[in-house]
């Protein structure tokens, strides 16, 4: 399990010489942290956080990093909005490739005032019918929506067709909670089961030991993976590229690994949607 600790920031700021309280951006990519502590406390004075390609399920303790400007959190393990109304000068979020089936939790968001862009793009409610009306019409202070400008025009009809859009997601989020609930059941009973038959095999985990706690409760782990230094998604179409990413590196997604997650299984299927979603838009236009 990766931890974010003062050594670990302590080298990741040579550009500051390797003075944490004054650091203005970090980059603490891929380094399979788990859990987002302590920055808050250590760095204060961030404006740009890079934190894409780890296993962090949920945003925590960046409340106090009122100088933030930047937060990059593309393809974790994240699957809802929250505790960024301390951050008031938030202006870029990207949240590129996670979990986040609850579209309702951008409501969190709404005092984060200076909030600029935001990318959705590759979570599962991105798939959502009225996905980006209801973003546009609930964050009226966003300027962007996965790499593309809202027009005045369309804030205008996404308000006007708010209840309507606003109904059919609640209905959608909660088909797909009911759908992750018995996912991750299914996905927890798979996993006990192939412990159970490791153990009678007699082929322990790569540390020489089965951990219970694993098998009891499996920690939503998509894996590390080699990903562009430079996180900064791009206008035009950002979003493609980084699932054009994850789709070229599948082969990942098949190699065994110290955990057994939904997430992982997740990922998968969200893949196998996007691809045969292509294939369907390629046979209409060429049908």
């Amino acid at each position: 399990m990766g931890r974010i600790t003062e050594d670990l920031i302590r080298r990741n700021a040579e550009h500051n010489e390797c003075v944490i309280f004054s650091l203005e951006e970090l980059s603490l990519h891929q380094q399979e942290i788990e859990r987002l502590e302590h920055i808050d406390k250590w760095c204060r004075d961030l404006k740009i956080l890079y934190l894409q390609n780890n296993l962090i399920g949920k945003i925590e303790n960046v409340s106090k990093l009122k100088k933030l400007e930047y937060l990059n959190l593309a393809l974790n393990n994240i699957e809802k909005i929250e505790n960024l109304e301390g951050c008031e000068g938030l202006t870029k979020l990207d949240l590129t490739v996670n979990f986040i089936g609850e579209l309702s939790s951008v409501e969190t968001l709404r005092g984060n005032i200076h909030l600029r862009e935001l990318f959705l793009v590759g979570n599962p409610c991105a798939d959502f019918d009225g996905y980006r009306q209801f973003v546009v019409a609930t964050l009226r202070q966003l300027k962007w929506l996965d790499g593309k400008e809202i027009e005045r025009s369309e804030r205008i009809q996404a308000l006007q067709d708010f209840p309507e859009v606003e109904r059919q997601v609640r209905e959608q989020e909660k088909a797909y909670c009911r759908r992750r609930a018995r996912d991750k059941s299914e996905a927890q009973r798979k996993l006990r089961e192939e412990q159970e038959r490791g153990e009678k095999e007699g082929h322990p985990g790569s540390d020489g030991r089965w951990d219970a706690d694993v098998a009891a409760d499996p920690p939503p782990s998509v894996g590390s993976r080699d990903h562009p230094q430079a996180p900064e998604v791009q206008e035009g179409e950002p979003s493609k590229k980084k699932v054009d990413d994850v789709e070229d590196d599948l082969e990942f997604w098949n190699k065994p690994c110290s955990f057994t997650p939904e997430s992982r299984l997740e990922t998968l299927r969200h893949m196998e949607k996007q691809r045969k979603d292509k294939e369907k838009l390629s046979l209409r236009e060429h049908g």
